[in-house]
C-alpha cells in the first residue's frame, strides 16, 4: 500500500468515517454541532497531514528521487480521494439515512449563532456610555435578531448539496496548500 496513493486515500476515508460515526454514535448530545466543529477544525486536518506524510515518506525512505510534481501528486491524490469519498458519504448519510441528525445539527448551528450574537451584544453594551451609540447598537442587534425569526430560518439547511459543495471547495484549498508545502519541502530534501 505504500506505493499506492489511492490505497492511502481509502485509508484516510476509513479513518474519517470511523471518526464521523464514532461522533455520531457516542457524541450525539447537546454539544454535537460544537464537538463536530472541533473535530473538523483540529483532528481531521491532523489525520490528513499524517496521511499525506505517510504517502510521501513511504517512497522517500526507499530512496526513490521525486521532484515537485511527483511529491505534489503523492500528497494531493490520497487527500482528494479520502476527502471526496468522506464528503459524499456524509452528505448521503445526513440527507437520506438520518435526517434527524441533520435537523439536530442545523438546530444547534442556529442556536450557536444566536448565543454568539447575544454574547457580542452584551459585551458591546457594557463599555458604551453615549446614548447614540447605544441606540445604534440596539438597532443593529434587533435587525440581526430578525434573521433568527422562524420565517427566516425555516428553509436554512447547512447540509444541502450546495453547502457541501462549498465545504468541499474549502477542503480542496487546504489540500492544495498542504500539497504545495509538502512538495516544496520534500523535493528540496530529496533532490539535494
Amino acid at each position: 500500500m505504500s506505493r499506492n496513493v489511492y490505497g492511502v486515500g481509502l485509508m484516510l476515508f476509513g479513518i474519517t468515517m470511523l471518526i464521523f460515526f464514532g461522533m455520531y454514535f457516542f457524541g450525539m448530545n447537546t454539544e454535537y454541532f460544537s464537538n463536530s466543529l472541533l473535530i473538523n477544525a483540529f483532528l481531521l486536518p491532523l489525520v490528513y497531514v499524517g496521511g499525506a506524510y505517510y504517502s510521501v515518506y513511504s517512497i522517500k525512505k526507499q530512496g526513490i528521487p521525486m521532484g515537485f510534481k511527483e511529491v505534489f501528486g503523492r500528497t494531493f491524490k490520497p487527500m482528494f480521494v479520502g476527502g471526496f469519498l468522506s464528503v459524499v458519504t456524509m452528505f448521503l448519510f445526513l440527507n437520506f439515512a438520518d435526517r434527524d441528525a441533520k435537523d439536530l445539527l442545523n438546530y444547534q448551528y442556529i442556536e450557536r449563532q444566536k448565543t454568539e450574537l447575544n454574547n457580542e451584544y452584551e459585551k458591546a453594551k457594557i463599555g458604551m456610555k453615549d446614548p447614540e451609540q447605544k441606540a445604534e447598537l440596539e438597532r443593529n442587534y434587533q435587525n440581526r435578531l430578525q434573521s433568527f425569526s422562524p420565517a427566516m430560518i425555516e428553509g436554512k439547511d447547512m447540509f444541502s448539496f450546495r453547502q457541501f459543495t462549498y465545504y468541499f471547495g474549502a477542503i480542496m484549498a487546504f489540500y492544495v496548500i498542504l500539497s504545495v508545502f509538502f512538495a516544496s519541502f520534500f523535493r528540496s530534501s530529496i533532490e539535494n
